[in-house]
Protein backbone atom coordinates (compact mmCIF):
# COMPACT_ATOMS: atom_id res chain seq x y z
CA UNK A 1 0.00 0.00 0.00
CA UNK A 2 3.04 2.30 0.87
CA UNK A 3 4.10 1.94 -2.67
CA UNK A 4 0.57 3.00 -4.58
CA UNK A 5 1.16 6.09 -5.00
CA UNK A 6 4.45 5.65 -6.29
CA UNK A 7 3.43 2.79 -8.79
CA UNK A 8 1.13 4.71 -9.98
CA UNK A 9 2.88 7.92 -10.84
CA UNK A 10 5.41 5.65 -12.37
CA UNK A 11 2.61 3.73 -14.55
CA UNK A 12 1.57 7.21 -15.41
CA UNK A 13 4.73 8.15 -16.78
CA UNK A 14 5.10 4.85 -18.74
CA UNK A 15 1.43 4.92 -20.16
CA UNK A 16 2.05 8.54 -21.33
CA UNK A 17 4.93 7.69 -22.95
CA UNK A 18 4.00 4.66 -24.28
CA UNK A 19 0.59 6.16 -25.56
CA UNK A 20 3.23 8.68 -27.56
CA UNK A 21 5.43 5.75 -29.02
CA UNK A 22 2.11 3.86 -29.93
CA UNK A 23 0.65 6.63 -31.51
CA UNK A 24 0.19 7.00 -34.86
CA UNK A 25 1.17 10.39 -36.10
CA UNK A 26 -1.48 12.54 -34.90
CA UNK A 27 -3.22 10.00 -32.55
CA UNK A 28 -3.10 11.21 -28.87
CA UNK A 29 -5.65 9.87 -26.51
CA UNK A 30 -7.99 12.38 -24.50
CA UNK A 31 -6.28 13.45 -21.23
CA UNK A 32 -9.31 12.06 -19.25
CA UNK A 33 -8.72 8.66 -21.03
CA UNK A 34 -4.94 8.82 -20.50
CA UNK A 35 -5.55 9.14 -16.84
CA UNK A 36 -7.97 6.15 -17.08
CA UNK A 37 -5.56 4.06 -19.06
CA UNK A 38 -2.74 4.74 -16.67
CA UNK A 39 -5.37 3.68 -14.13
CA UNK A 40 -5.74 0.42 -15.56
CA UNK A 41 -2.19 -0.67 -16.21
CA UNK A 42 -1.33 0.50 -12.86
CA UNK A 43 -4.38 -2.10 -11.94
CA UNK A 44 -2.85 -4.84 -13.96
CA UNK A 45 0.91 -4.70 -12.99
CA UNK A 46 -0.95 -5.06 -9.25
CA UNK A 47 -2.87 -7.74 -10.26
CA UNK A 48 -6.37 -6.59 -10.25
CA UNK A 49 -8.01 -7.62 -13.56
CA UNK A 50 -11.14 -6.88 -13.23
CA UNK A 51 -10.29 -3.15 -12.10
CA UNK A 52 -8.20 -3.10 -15.08
CA UNK A 53 -10.82 -4.20 -17.66
CA UNK A 54 -13.21 -1.28 -15.80
CA UNK A 55 -10.62 1.24 -16.82
CA UNK A 56 -9.56 0.27 -19.83
CA UNK A 57 -13.78 0.09 -20.93
CA UNK A 58 -14.05 3.76 -19.25
CA UNK A 59 -11.07 4.78 -21.19
CA UNK A 60 -12.83 3.52 -24.51
CA UNK A 61 -15.86 5.14 -24.02
CA UNK A 62 -14.01 8.30 -23.26
CA UNK A 63 -12.23 8.05 -26.57
CA UNK A 64 -13.69 5.21 -28.82
CA UNK A 65 -11.17 6.28 -31.38
CA UNK A 66 -8.16 5.32 -29.25
CA UNK A 67 -6.78 1.97 -30.96
CA UNK A 68 -4.04 1.65 -28.44
CA UNK A 69 -7.04 0.65 -25.80
CA UNK A 70 -7.98 -2.70 -27.41
CA UNK A 71 -4.12 -3.25 -27.33
CA UNK A 72 -4.99 -2.82 -22.92
CA UNK A 73 -7.95 -4.81 -22.81
CA UNK A 74 -6.56 -7.68 -24.51
CA UNK A 75 -3.51 -7.94 -22.24
CA UNK A 76 -6.19 -8.12 -19.18
CA UNK A 77 -8.07 -10.51 -21.04
CA UNK A 78 -4.84 -12.46 -21.30
CA UNK A 79 -4.27 -12.03 -17.60
CA UNK A 80 -7.05 -13.28 -16.88
CA UNK A 81 -6.82 -16.33 -18.71
CA UNK A 82 -9.49 -15.23 -21.82
CA UNK A 83 -7.54 -15.83 -24.70
CA UNK A 84 -9.97 -15.88 -26.99
CA UNK A 85 -11.46 -12.70 -25.71
CA UNK A 86 -8.05 -11.35 -25.98
CA UNK A 87 -8.04 -12.26 -29.60
CA UNK A 88 -11.15 -10.57 -30.53
CA UNK A 89 -9.59 -7.16 -28.81
CA UNK A 90 -5.88 -7.59 -31.02
CA UNK A 91 -7.78 -8.14 -33.95
CA UNK A 92 -9.90 -4.73 -33.40
CA UNK A 93 -7.01 -3.08 -32.59
CA UNK A 94 -5.26 -4.63 -36.14
CA UNK A 95 -8.58 -3.81 -37.91
CA UNK A 96 -7.90 -0.42 -37.15
CA UNK A 97 -4.50 -0.15 -37.23
CA UNK A 98 -2.57 -3.05 -39.44
CA UNK A 99 0.58 -2.44 -39.16
CA UNK A 100 0.55 -2.69 -35.11
CA UNK A 101 3.11 -4.47 -33.99
CA UNK A 102 2.12 -5.09 -30.88
CA UNK A 103 -1.35 -6.57 -31.32
CA UNK A 104 0.58 -8.50 -33.80
CA UNK A 105 3.06 -9.89 -31.37
CA UNK A 106 0.00 -9.80 -28.14
CA UNK A 107 -2.41 -12.35 -31.07
CA UNK A 108 0.19 -14.42 -31.71
CA UNK A 109 1.01 -15.14 -27.72
CA UNK A 110 -2.51 -15.26 -27.30
CA UNK A 111 -3.23 -18.03 -30.04
CA UNK A 112 0.28 -19.78 -28.38
CA UNK A 113 -1.39 -20.00 -24.69
CA UNK A 114 -4.48 -21.45 -26.76
CA UNK A 115 -2.27 -23.59 -28.48
CA UNK A 116 -2.89 -21.80 -31.91
CA UNK A 117 0.76 -22.80 -32.40
CA UNK A 118 0.59 -22.96 -36.18
CA UNK A 119 -1.65 -19.69 -36.00
CA UNK A 120 0.48 -17.96 -34.16
CA UNK A 121 4.02 -18.58 -36.69
CA UNK A 122 2.19 -16.63 -38.99
CA UNK A 123 1.91 -13.52 -37.16
CA UNK A 124 5.69 -14.04 -36.79
CA UNK A 125 6.54 -14.05 -40.14
CA UNK A 126 4.43 -11.30 -40.37
CA UNK A 127 6.51 -9.66 -37.34
CA UNK A 128 9.84 -10.79 -39.36
CA UNK A 129 8.66 -9.62 -42.98
CA UNK A 130 7.53 -5.75 -41.25
CA UNK A 131 10.27 -5.12 -38.22
CA UNK A 132 12.72 -7.80 -39.01
CA UNK A 133 14.07 -10.62 -36.49
CA UNK A 134 15.54 -8.03 -33.81
CA UNK A 135 12.09 -6.08 -33.44
CA UNK A 136 11.37 -6.41 -29.81
CA UNK A 137 7.68 -7.60 -30.91
CA UNK A 138 9.24 -10.35 -32.86
CA UNK A 139 12.00 -11.73 -30.25
CA UNK A 140 8.75 -11.39 -27.62
CA UNK A 141 6.76 -13.86 -30.02
CA UNK A 142 9.54 -16.23 -30.84
CA UNK A 143 10.33 -16.69 -27.27
CA UNK A 144 6.66 -17.40 -26.74
CA UNK A 145 6.37 -19.58 -29.30
CA UNK A 146 9.55 -21.51 -28.50
CA UNK A 147 8.52 -21.79 -24.61
CA UNK A 148 5.02 -23.83 -26.44
CA UNK A 149 1.72 -23.91 -24.58
CA UNK A 150 1.10 -23.37 -21.24
CA UNK A 151 1.28 -26.36 -18.68
CA UNK A 152 -2.08 -25.72 -17.97
CA UNK A 153 -3.22 -26.09 -21.47
CA UNK A 154 -1.61 -29.04 -22.28
CA UNK A 155 -3.16 -30.75 -18.79
CA UNK A 156 -6.70 -29.29 -20.06
CA UNK A 157 -6.17 -31.10 -23.32
CA UNK A 158 -5.04 -34.20 -21.70
CA UNK A 159 -8.07 -34.53 -19.43
CA UNK A 160 -10.64 -33.77 -21.93
CA UNK A 161 -9.45 -36.59 -24.35
CA UNK A 162 -11.02 -39.69 -24.43
CA UNK A 163 -9.50 -42.82 -23.06
CA UNK A 164 -8.23 -45.05 -25.34
CA UNK A 165 -8.76 -49.35 -25.00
Amino acid sequence: MRFAPAAAALSLCLAMSASVLNASAGETPDPRAAALIAQGRAALNAGETQAAVDAFEAALAVDPGYTPIFIDLAAAARQAGLQGKAITYYREALERDPGNFAAISGEGAALVEKGAVEKARRNLAKLQSLCGDNCPETVALQTTIARGPSARLAADTAADAPASN
